[in-house]
């Protein structure tokens, strides 16, 4: 039986400031280590290395870690870099997590693995900016929270269809919500039936009415929950 840990892990964006700059500066040039990508290999360019030791307060919460990341600035950064940076020739990233090692993953405690995971979150981003296209976008939610909750449902079913009907379709496996209302879901189509068969009635010179077809065919077909 797996072990409960109810502690709330984080692993968020840091601000870097003067005091955050200094510790950099005192990290020896053994500290830093290559990256790992997201299949495990090394990441060529970059580094990153464990600060919490040299940046430490007494109110922060117990257990809070900080990592920074560090790679040659491109052209856009240069108008951003700070005067450390533009001295030392990095550009400079910092996170902050509570995850000490997790149940089961080996290697988990490692800045390199912490920082794959973190990076991973482009995702969660992309997510947020496909739910604001299925309305998310300028609601309030002390204002209107049966909006919000219907605009995320609404994102939830919409990668959900996508997940179990489209996988195999290279053009809609990853669409994004506006491809996806102009191809499948503003397509005029019925369901009627008769002599006891279901009948599904599309317009036939509709470019992606077989497409359309197939996800029906798919999710009708999905096996019944318990």
């Amino acid at each position: 039986m797996c072990p409960v840990n109810r502690t709330v892990l984080y692993l968020v964006g840091w601000t870097i400031t003067d005091v955050d700059e200094q510790a950099i500066a005192r990290l020896p040039a053994t500290a830093w280590a290559d990256p790992l990508d997201q299949d495990g290999g090394l990441q060529q360019g970059y580094h990153v290395a464990e600060l919490t030791g040299l940046n430490q307060r007494a109110d922060w919460p117990d257990g809070m870690r900080l990592l920074v990341r560090r790679v040659r600035p491109s052209a856009r950064h240069r108008k951003n870099l700070t005067a450390f940076e533009t001295r030392t020739g990095w550009k400079y990233s910092i996170i902050a997590t509570n995850i000490g090692r997790m149940w089961g993953i080996a290697g988990s405690h490692h800045p390199q693995w912490l920082d794959a995971l973190a990076r991973a979150h482009a995702v969660v981003e992309d997510r947020v900016r496909a739910g604001k296209a299925m309305g998310l976008r300028n609601q309030d939610w002390t204002v209107n929270q049966c909006w919000i909750l219907a605009a995320n449902l609404g994102h939830d079913l919409d990668c959900w269809v996508r997940l179990l009907t489209l996988h195999d379709q290279d053009d809609l496996e990853c669409a994004e919500p506006d491809t996806m209302r102009y191809r499948l879901y503003h397509l005029p189509a019925r369901l009627s039936t008769h002599a006891r068969h279901r009948y599904l009635r599309i317009d036939r010179t509709w470019p992606w009415a077989q497409t359309f077809v197939l996800a029906w065919q798919r999710l009708i077909d999905l096996p019944a929950l318990a």
